[in-house]
């Protein structure tokens, strides 16, 4: 647009351009804060899609006690369990843990280990199921799946019972945490000895199990 198309300002006019009008001709507008929320935004639809690997430790042979303090390893460590049984899996814990066990790997990996053999069996005892069976877990779908060979028990309310988690593998391997609210423990791929007296708790606690009411109607 040329220059001398633009109308000519009236140097006599009182009337000020729009764009030079005083910010304090405008009114104030009150603004009041409806205070703090927070966001809840889902999990990512791809955050299970990442397989998990397992840690390069072999069942029956590794002697030595592997340590563990955070997320990624102890999951290594419980895929490498899952993955190289030959038996029989116990899983004492608290709840599922669904940020060790919630995974598509360690699902495979336990379907893998229950069609292998139709006399394999996978035991898993809980103190609690409320939050597996309301939010939903991968190890309970199995369950549902192969209702024969994936056992799922309650502790009874009144079994003396250690706050602790740990998984068994066969006769000869563990993955334990003394305090579930935490990642760090250890775990051995050949210590018979500790594993057997683990599977004695695991069986006393087992023998006096109950079946709880929202996990069964989880599981029909």
């Amino acid at each position: 647009m040329n220059d001398e198309d633009v109308p000519a300002l009236d140097s006599n006019s009182s009337e000020e351009p729009v764009t030079q009008r005083s910010t304090e001709d405008l009114s104030a507008i009150e603004f009041e804060s409806p205070g703090r929320f927070s966001l809840h935004n889902p999990p990512s639809p791809t955050a299970d899609a990442v397989p998990l690997e397992p840690a390069p430790f072999t069942l029956g042979q590794d002697r030595q006690v592997q340590h563990f303090s955070n997320q990624q390893d102890a999951r290594a460590h419980a895929l490498a369990l899952l993955q190289q049984a030959q038996r029989s899996l116990c899983l004492y814990s608290v709840d599922l843990e669904p940020w060790l066990y919630h995974h598509s790997s360690m699902q495979a990996a336990c379907t893998d280990f229950l069609l292998a053999n139709p006399r394999n069996q996978l035991r898993i005892l809980l103190r609690d199921t409320t939050l597996a069976v309301k939010h939903g877990h991968r190890l309970l779908s199995l369950a549902r799946r192969l209702p024969s060979n994936c056992l799922i028990r309650k502790l009874h309310p009144d079994y003396p019972s250690e706050t602790l988690s740990f998984l068994l593998a066969d006769d000869c391997a563990l993955l334990l945490r003394p305090e579930p609210s935490q990642y760090a423990g250890y775990a051995c791929y050949q210590d018979p000895a500790n594993v057997r007296l683990r599977r004695a708790q695991f069986e006393q606690a087992w023998s006096t199990s109950i079946s709880d009411a929202d996990l069964r109607s989880f599981l029909l």
